[in-house]
């Protein structure tokens, strides 16, 4: 069952990479949906990034709130 799975798999890998290597449209929309991808993750780590600071912000002034 596994390396019917496993040859099924590799065999939809390998096709599909045919496809795309073949076609200028499936081409173009993989490349396009990587770009989106990327864009997405760089607003994601960038607003997670913004949290992160604004959390080292607060915690920095509690710390010189309670040695006063």
């Amino acid at each position: 069952m596994e390396k019917i799975f496993c040859l099924g798999l590799a065999l939809g890998a390998v096709g599909g990479a045919l496809i795309v290597a073949n076609s200028y449209k499936a081409r173009s929309l993989v490349k396009k949906s990587q770009a989106d991808l990327m864009q997405k993750m760089d607003e994601m780590m960038d607003e997670r990034l913004n949290q992160m600071q604004q959390n080292d912000m607060q915690g920095k002034s509690e710390k010189k709130e309670k040695k006063s």
